[in-house]
């Protein structure tokens, strides 16, 4: 069809210019094709080409376009030596191409989400509520709002069901694709680019695959970016993928067990970029929110627990959220197979004996402790060191506090200041930092440190 098109135009071009100059130069002009907005004709010498670009070209174009419905803007010339070598080349590249896209993944990828993990089945309290409230955020402007996100905190606190929670909503309210991995996954899939020479024995086709799988989406969700420490080769891999997705305006979700700052193994060029967004900390869910997840836990069940127990396993049960989930199936299997519906304190305590040995096996310093036991040497109460005061002999024995649960634990910044009624990570670092200064001058407050933690040991 389009060789009846360039015939056409010769033929408009023929009763328009001398015979001489047509015979001369267009009755050796072959047509080969039309790439995009582009018609490509062979010629016998470089000679033609650059005698027909400088006189006859415009008028190509002009008569093509009149004798077709599709319009061209240029004209590209292939010497006739050339003409073989380039047709051979672009062959071998669709046939691969063809080859590589029945391996691409579908427009309707797989997620990999976990649809029970939503946003409504994430119980709320003050240690995760603003991480809740960003990857909400997220959720409802995938890629316009905190991109990346980043969510660090211990192994089981929530970060996993967040994560999840905003695939799912983006998948559910916004249709985008969504790709959920862990950071292992990845890795496995990386190396496949070394190791498998098994689709059609091009590693070539396999590089596009993976590319196509973490590339041709509209948001990548990645658990554990701490397991890509020391990897140099899918560190750089990663580092391509996430400025692809980034300058794509595609949303990006990243985890850790660590803030940015301390992921030491990691290229300071991909932490620089995990603090381009945002980054939230998830903190282990205090009483309040224990004994939430314990009734969210146990809601629907036939099992009949009174205040006592939950108040026993919140204060008995670890400090992550799978330790508590997993002490309430304990508790509910147990009683089911002694025959209990409504178990007692004593019934409670004989089922997660193993689960409580775990927690008070340990001698740790947390921040209530520290708290309780600052304010006692300070004699003010409990409240106060907790409070918004400011008195020197309330501030003073607050910014003690603060220092000894920042030196005495893992917590972060962000994390004390929750336990301290909600201060800011800015707050507790400066805290820490004068009481570190003062240190080195006041013997007396010195004195006081010491023996504070030798009351804590």
């Amino acid at each position: 069809m389009n060789d009846s098109i360039w015939n056409k135009t010769l033929l408009s071009i023929k009763n328009i210019i001398d015979p001489l100059p047509f015979n001369t130069w267009f009755s050796n002009i072959e047509f080969i094709d039309i790439q995009d907005d582009k018609l490509r004709l062979c010629v016998p010498y470089l000679l033609y080409k650059t005698h027909i670009e400088q006189n006859y070209k415009e008028i190509i174009i002009d008569n093509f376009n009149n004798n077709s419905s599709f319009k061209i803007n240029d004209i590209i010339f292939i010497l006739k030596e050339n003409l073989n070598e380039i047709l051979d080349k672009e062959k071998e590249k669709t046939e691969t191409k063809d080859d590589v896209d029945k391996y691409k993944p579908k427009k309707a990828i797989n997620s990999n989400l976990n649809k029970n993990y939503t946003f409504d089945t994430f119980v709320v309290g003050e240690s995760n509520k603003f991480a809740q409230a960003a990857a909400l955020a997220v959720a409802e402007n995938p890629g316009k709002m905190y991109n990346p996100l980043f969510i660090y905190g211990n192994s089981g606190l929530g970060k996993t069901h967040l994560m999840h929670a905003i695939g799912n909503y983006i998948e559910e309210k916004h249709k985008k694709r969504v790709l959920y991995v862990t950071c292992d996954q990845f890795l496995e899939d990386f190396m496949g680019l070394s190791r498998k020479n098994n689709i059609n024995n091009n590693n070539l086709d396999y590089m596009e695959f993976f590319k196509s799988k973490y590339r041709d989406i509209d948001v990548l969700i990645i658990d554990d970016i701490q397991f890509l420490g020391g990897a140099t080769a899918s560190q750089q891999e990663f580092f391509h993928t996430f400025n692809n997705l980034h300058n794509d305006s595609k949303q990006i979700i990243v985890s850790s067990d660590r803030s940015p700052d301390d992921l030491k193994f990691l290229e300071d060029r991909l932490r620089t970029r995990f603090c381009w967004g945002l980054q939230v900390d998830i903190a282990p869910p205090e009483f309040e929110l224990k004994v939430a997840i314990i009734r969210k836990k146990l809601n629907g069940e036939k099992l009949k627990i009174n205040d006592d127990v939950i108040n026993f396993i919140a204060s008995n049960v670890g400090n992550d959220v799978r330790q508590l989930e997993g002490s309430i199936t304990r508790l509910i299997a147990y009683s089911v197979i002694m025959g209990v519906n409504n178990p007692t304190l004593e019934f409670a305590m004989e089922a997660l004996k193993e689960f409580t040995k775990k927690t008070s096996g340990t001698d740790q310093n947390n921040i209530r402790r520290i708290q309780k036991s600052v304010a006692n040497f300070y004699k003010i109460s409990y409240e106060d060191i907790k409070s918004n005061k400011r008195p020197p002999n309330i501030a003073i024995p607050r910014q003690v506090a603060m220092y000894l649960c920042r030196k005495l634990t893992n917590e972060s910044f962000e994390r004390i200041g929750i336990e301290f009624g909600g201060k800011n990570h800015a707050t507790v670092m400066h805290s820490c930092n004068k009481i570190e200064t003062s240190l080195k001058s006041n013997m007396e407050l010195k004195e006081a440190i010491i023996h504070i933690e030798q009351e804590l040991k």
